[in-house]
């Protein structure tokens, strides 16, 4: 699915893209750019836990 796919909701859409850029993170040979990528994954997933997503696919009330 593309991230322009509209059955994906915008937290959804963050939370791969979040999933990419720990991959992408997994891959880079410079710590700093490793670092970087792993910070920027972390706070997109925050993001969608605040817009209604969940990290896991958990509900968050239980």
């Amino acid at each position: 699915m593309s991230a322009a796919d509209p059955s994906r909701g915008p937290a959804q859409q963050m939370l791969q893209k979040a999933q990419e850029m720990e991959q992408e993170a997994q891959r880079a040979s410079d710590p700093q750019e490793r670092q970087r990528l792993q910070d920027k994954a972390r706070k997109l997933r925050e993001q969608s836990e605040q817009q209604g997503g969940t990290s896991e696919g958990l509900d968050p009330t239980i």
